[in-house]
Formats: C-alpha cells, structure tokens, sequence
C-alpha cells in the first residue's frame, strides 16, 4: 500500500478542489476552468481560477489526462478529499425505519440477514456492496447491474482488472485488520493486485448471534464519497441495534 504524502494547499484551492471533485464524480468527464467560472460563483477571475488548477496540478492533486482537456483528481486528490469533506454533508439512510423492520424479520438467520443487508445497501449505492462473514467464510455481493453501468468499465482491461482486484479483494479481505470505524482505500493505496483504479470503503461489523464480519462498497475510484461513507457508517449504527 502507498502512503500518500498530503501538501498544504490554500482554501480557496481546497473550494476549488472541492468542487472538481464532485463535477467529476458526477459527471465522468474532465473539469474545465470555463465550466467552472460559468457553473459556480468562485468571485475570482477566470485568469485566477486556471492559475490556481495549475497549483493543484503541480502539488499533484489534480492531472490533465490530455493536452486539450480539463482536470481530473489524482488519488492524492481524492485521499484530500475524502479527508476534509464538509461534516455538515451527511447522508440519512432512506426508509431507515422501513429496512430495519426488514433485517429484523431475519435476525434469526444470519445468512438471510446478511444477504437482506445486501440487497439493502444496494439499493443505495451505485457502487458494488460486498459483505464478508468471517466465521461462516461467506460471501454476499449487490449491485453488480448499477455498477456495470459506469463508464470507466467500458474500457475491457479496466473491467478485466476490476474482476481480479475483487477476487482478492473478497479472499483476502481479513489482511486489511480492521479494528473499527470506517476504512476508504483509494487507489494505490490498495493493498490487493490490480486496484490502482478502484476504491473500497469497508468497515468492521457485528451480524446476529455476534457473527464478526465487514460491510464494503467497491468501485471505481469516481464514486461519491460522501454518500458512500455516511452510507456506512448509517448501516454500521443500524447493525448495533441487533
């Protein structure tokens, strides 16, 4: 796994980066200093704004995958990001009410609970839920259809990679040692083969009859960081109420 060595940058680069970030999570497509000077109200100059990508881009937040193109983040980018997100951006579990009234109909079998979580968190995310049972060496997985549908798997040796991250991704998910809390491996900060493209955000968990495992969403490392992380750690609370 690479450690990545974070730079100071200022905070009017942090609102920039930011907002960079999130135009491409959203849209998959490189950023533009003219989308952003006519999309959102920096209060800068255009001159300023492209001055400040080009900071970013040398402290290696941000790359310019081709000579004509917009930004996008780097890992170092995103791992900024993921670091300093805005506490007030929260994100409430739908029908929290409604899902808890259906894993308890199953907490009696762990297996169907599981399984039900599964589904559950799927249904949430466009990213591919992964849940392990450590003790029971099972392995739950949703979403494979949402998360097929990004285009980063267009590329055939991307989903050709995604494929092999995820099998040691799922066997080896124990070297992790997770203790608590939510965990976000982005990129080359990957501990698996073939996961400089991908992102997983796991974390520990207690199932029915106190059966240890770890709830996770895997994807590409465009994903909505935010929403997926609160997502979690939602579902982490939900869990302790079993």
């Amino acid at each position: 796994m690479t450690i990545i060595m974070l730079m100071e940058i200022t905070e009017r680069q942090k609102e920039i980066l930011g907002t960079i970030v999130k135009e491409y999570v959203s849209s998959a497509k490189p950023v533009s200093s003219e989308l952003l000077e006519k999309k959102y109200k920096f209060g800068i100059s255009p001159a300023t704004i492209r001055n400040e990508m080009q900071a970013l881009t040398k402290k290696e937040y941000l790359m310019q995958p081709h000579i004509s193109a917009g930004r996008i983040p780097t890992d170092k980018g995103y791992r900024f990001w993921v670091d300093t997100f805005s506490e007030k951006e929260t994100f409430e579990v739908p029908n929290s009410l409604k899902i808890k009234k259906e894993l308890e109909e199953e907490k009696r079998d762990t297996f169907a609970f599981a399984k039900r979580l599964t589904e559950l968190a799927a249904d949430l995310t466009e990213g591919l839920v992964v849940v392990r049972l450590f003790e029971s060496d099972f392995v739950f997985k949703e979403g494979w259809e949402d998360v097929m549908k990004e285009p980063e798997f267009k590329d055939k040796d991307c989903l050709l990679n995604f494929g092999e991250f995820l099998k040691d991704f799922e066997n080896d998910i124990e070297d992790l040692k997770m203790d608590s809390g939510v965990k976000v491996f982005i990129g080359e900060e990957n501990l698996f083969d073939k996961g400089d493209e991908f992102c997983a955000i796991v974390a520990p968990c207690q199932f029915p009859k106190k059966e240890q495992g770890i709830i996770s969403i895997v994807g590409p490392k465009r994903m909505a960081y935010e929403k997926n992380i609160n997502l979690i750690n939602s579902l982490m609370k939900l869990l302790e109420e079993f």
